[in-house]
């Protein structure tokens, strides 16, 4: 039986760390929020074993990252599916709720908008705002700290293909943060 103090200080301890790597992998702060909320749940299941543990942070991170990435396996699927819908079919989803029902379309769904209570830096937005086959390795190779085989052995692609889209993802970093500076010195 999980001490329910013991668990809470746990959680409290760790949130943060969980969330950010959550956050820096999806580019979503909704979609961090829900992937935090299924770690602890994990947590939560295995505390007997884990609660005390000194490797307790590297499996908090560990299943973080995995589940991030299924998420966004997942969602690749789900877009790649709709991808391939015919026109009607298309416009027989909403949207904003990426549900079948009322046809209104108001363009498509924006998957990293930037939400009031994201950190609010220069290169944590500039992250979020690369698309997910370059913000993914960036975000293993840098904060993980993995190689560029280990990247590519865990999403099953080539490493030239791990080392071009860090190159373009760093490319585009560099430039978002130029502009934001200069946007910054304007002012």
């Amino acid at each position: 039986m999980t001490d329910a103090r013991a668990f809470e200080a746990f959680l409290l301890e760790y949130q943060d760390m969980v969330y950010a790597t959550a956050l820096r992998l999806l580019g979503n702060a909704m979609e961090a929020e829900d992937v935090a909320q299924t770690v602890f749940m994990k947590a939560f299941e295995q505390f007997d074993q884990i609660g005390t543990s000194p490797s307790a942070p590297g499996w908090l991170k560990t299943v973080t990252t995995n589940t991030c990435l299924n998420h966004l396996s997942r969602y690749r699927n789900r877009w790649r599916f709709f991808s391939e819908l015919s026109g009607a079919e298309a416009k027989a989803i909403d949207s904003r709720t990426g549900k079948w029902g009322t046809g209104e379309t108001q363009g498509p769904l924006d998957p990293t908008p930037p939400g009031p209570r994201d950190p609010d830096t220069a290169l944590d937005a500039a992250l979020r705002r690369l698309p997910a086959h370059q913000r993914v390795p960036i975000v293993l190779f840098h904060f993980d700290d993995l190689t560029y085989q280990q990247i590519a052995e865990r999403l099953n692609i080539s490493v030239g293909k791990v080392k071009t889209d860090i190159h373009r993802g760093r490319e585009a970093l560099r430039a978002a943060l130029a502009s934001a500076h200069e946007a910054g010195a304007l002012r």
